[in-house]
């Protein structure tokens, strides 16, 4: 028997038909949990023996799980993000976020980078016109958001720079303008966007990991009328929730202590 050598995976990453249909599906169901086969194959417009056998073979894996013909996240997913020892479970809860809209006043996101794009993965508050845009835009471009941008700049040298020789060129524009934002969103943690024609104001900052490595992101989104002069304020209240929750996160004690040698 003869070993073959595995293909060489050079070169920017590349859609597949199948991986983004199971993709689609997970994602569907993520943000929709209850949702029906019927309601899959409208949301994905693919036919449905095609659907069908992505959703069986979900099942099996434990990815999905189906209850009264609804279809759920299963218990698979939730497996594989506590082993890769990057977003622990505890890091950042639900009462964290919701802790932090009731003391900003304004919506709160938890976001994770998904590939080349931001996915959220939380949402508290009031602001219908930012949740019904993040709801109906799963993916969201990195460079286009404040979280993204945050992730990117906190990213090591090689992975930003890699991520930014892969953007389109008619991003270049969206480009040129993180990279004159870069050191300040270094210096201060914040990265900052504007969205729906300047009529909602955004601040994000990273959620680290262990290592250091950036594992999450928490935007801060609202009306720019109300963000706008509470800008500085907003900041102060964001990177003191996240650095208590980095603070609370398993063996950040001992390693804070082993970095300032107590």
């Amino acid at each position: 028997m003869t070993d073959h050598p595995s293909p060489k995976l050079d070169g920017a990453p590349q859609n597949h038909r199948t991986i983004d249909r199971v993709t689609r599906i997970l994602e569907e169901v993520v943000y929709n949990p209850g949702m029906t086969f019927v309601e899959l194959v409208r949301a994905l417009d693919a036919p449905k023996s095609s659907v069908h056998g992505f959703v069986r073979g979900l099942l099996a894996a434990g990815w999905v799980y189906e209850d009264n013909h609804r279809f759920y996240l299963g218990p698979a997913l939730y497996g594989l993000t506590l082993a890769s020892g990057g977003f622990r479970a505890g890091m950042v809860t639900d009462n964290d976020v919701a802790a932090l809209y009731e003391a900003a006043g304004v919506t709160v996101f938890l976001g994770v980078q998904a590939g080349d794009h931001l996915i959220y993965v939380s949402e508290f508050g009031a602001d219908r016109l930012a949740g019904f845009a993040a709801r109906n835009n799963i993916r969201r471009t990195m460079l286009g958001t404040a979280g993204g941008k945050a992730i990117l700049a906190a990213l090591p040298a090689a992975q930003r720079d890699a991520y930014l020789r892969r953007r389109n060129p008619d991003e270049s524009g969206l480009v040129d303008q993180f990279l004159a934002e870069y050191e300040d969103i270094r210096r201060t943690r914040i990265a900052r966007n504007t969205l729906h024609g300047g009529t909602r104001f955004a601040i994000a900052t990273v959620v680290s990991g262990q290592s250091g490595e950036p594992v999450a992101e928490v935007t801060l989104v609202g009306p720019s009328t109300e963000m706008l002069p509470r800008e500085e304020q907003l900041a102060d209240l964001l990177l003191g929730h996240v650095d208590s929750w980095r603070r609370r996160a398993p063996g950040s004690a001992k390693k804070q202590g082993r970095a300032t040698g107590r």
